[in-house]
Parts: structure tokens; sequence; C-alpha cells
């Protein structure tokens, strides 16, 4: 499910089962289902593979978001405080030619946004989020070497290993606890290696899943809890709706939907354009000191 300008829901891309038919008889009769629960297992296997995919959908935009604020950060933060600079000296250059109180006022505003005190998100921005230190952050911190991701979208190889190794390896298709557990340590690592687009590493991973534990088959549930794991499954979509829409609406996702196919592209694109801008700027202030 690649991200073109939006995550599409698991209905946009695996229908339920409601417009199911059913083979039927010469007769035309509808075949009666091996089991009463039969219909609602097929009902639950189908909502929990399209859960997974857009799950995977979801965390594979989330990746690019992260990367592409990371490298928007390296790449163009110096060309960002080049231009704050320039704006600071620009106002100071004209507010000492002027004396104009106006002008005094802006140059000390231009001034006061060059270096400005960071506030608490922004001490940990590039460090952290609500699970803790970013896998860079703690190598960093522990003399580790370090392996910032070197492109927004991860190569294509990576994006296929990431997607049959989350399809395998998801926890929702644990079928106990234990298991469960197994899986969501797997998946973790699985997420740390595609974040930094690491294709070795994501195969050997591959490798070790599969010479891993097979979980026994799943038996026949009651449809008491099948209809809970309907609900379930519908509970999390909705979360994952949320989380998909806030990605897509915040300024970075705005970004990226400007260019879908190509994110690492634009972000040369906005250097170029911040490199004019400087340009423009250095001659403004030359011409203002040279008066």
């Amino acid at each position: 499910m690649a991200y073109a300008g939006r995550v599409t829901s698991p209905e946009a891309e695996q229908g339920g089962v409601a417009g199911e038919t059913q083979a039927t008889p010469e007769d035309g009769a509808p075949r009666p289902e091996a089991r009463p629960e039969a219909r609602l297992e097929r009902a639950v296997r189908a909502a929990e593979q399209a859960l997974i995919e857009y799950e995977i959908a979801v965390e594979t935009f989330r990746v690019e978001v992260e990367n592409f604020s990371r490298l928007h950060h390296q790449k163009l933060g110096p060309m960002y405080a080049r231009l704050d600079e320039l704006e600071a000296q620009i106002a100071e250059a004209r507010a000492a030619r002027t004396g104009d109180p106006e002008d005094l006022r802006k140059a000390e505003e231009a001034r006061a946004r060059v270096l400005p005190m960071p506030g608490v998100e922004e001490l940990f921005h590039g460090w952290m989020d609500g699970d803790g230190l970013f896998p860079e952050a703690a190598a960093m911190l522990t003399d580790q070497p370090v392996r910032p991701p070197q492109r927004v979208r991860p190569s294509d190889e990576a994006r296929k290993l990431y997607r049959e190794l989350a399809r395998k390896a998801h926890p929702d298709l644990a079928p106990d606890d234990t298991e469960r557990a197994r899986r969501e340590e797997f998946i973790t690592r699985v997420n740390a290696a595609y974040a930094r687009g690491d294709e070795t590493l994501l195969r050997e991973l591959a490798e070790e899943w599969a010479k891993g534990p097979v979980p026994a088959e799943r038996g026949p549930s009651r449809s008491e809890e099948l209809y809970a794991r309907l609900e379930w499954l519908a509970q999390r979509k909705e979360l994952l709706t949320l989380v998909a829409k806030e990605l897509e609406e915040g300024a970075i996702g705005s970004m990226l939907r400007l260019a879908p196919d190509d994110p690492d592209r634009l972000l040369d694109e906005i250097a170029e354009q911040l490199l004019a801008d400087v340009s423009h700027r250095e001659q403004e202030l030359a011409e203002l000191l040279a008066q």
C-alpha cells in the first residue's frame, strides 16, 4: 500500500465480507456453513488483514514524516539560521541609518529571532518521542556508531522487506500473550531498522523470523469472542485513522503531499530556494551598508 498523498483506509484497500456471496448448489439454495461461526471467523480474518495493511501504510508514512523532519533540520537548518542572521543585520543596518524608533524596534525583534530561547520540545527534537530515545540518540549517548536516515523514503527493497516482515510477524496475529510479547519485541527491531533504511539488518531479521518458532494454529473461537475481536479491530482502525489524519495534516505531512513520489527531491528544491533567498538578502545588506 504505497503512500500517494494520503493513507488509504482498510475499506479502500480490502473489502469486507458484507458483499460476499456464497457458493450454491445446483438447485440455487444457499449452501449451509460447516459451523455457525464460520462466516464470523472469515469476517475477523478479513478485518485483521485489512487492519495490518492499514497499519503498514500508516507506519511507512510515519517513518517518512520523521525522516523528512530530521533531514530537513540537518540539511536546511543552517540556511534558515543564515537567513535569520541576514534579516537581523539588514534590520539593524536600516535602523542605524534612519534612527527611527519603529526601525529600532524591528531590529530588536529580528535579532531576538536569531537565537530564541528553546522550549522543552525543541530541546528534545530529534532525540526522543513518546516511546523514549530514538535509536541514533541512544547510540550517541552510549558512544555507539550513529546511523541516521540518509533519505526521506527508504529504498524500495527496504520497503518490501519491511512490509513482508510486518505481515508475517504482526502482534495482532499472536494466539496468546507469550507469542504477542515475542512479536512486539521483534517488530520494534524491524521498525527501527526500517526507519534507518537498513536493508542488511532487515534481511537478517527476515532470516531470524524464518528460523524462529512457528506458533500453533488458532482453534475455532466462540461467537462472543469473535464479536469482541471485531469490535476491537474497529476501535483500532478508528485510532489509526486519527493518527493518519494527524500525520497528513501536520506541517511536514503537508509538505510531503507536495511531492508524494519523490520526497527527497523536495528537500533539494527547498534548498535551492533558500540559497536564492540568502543571495538576495546578502545583496540587500551589501547595498544598505554601502549607502
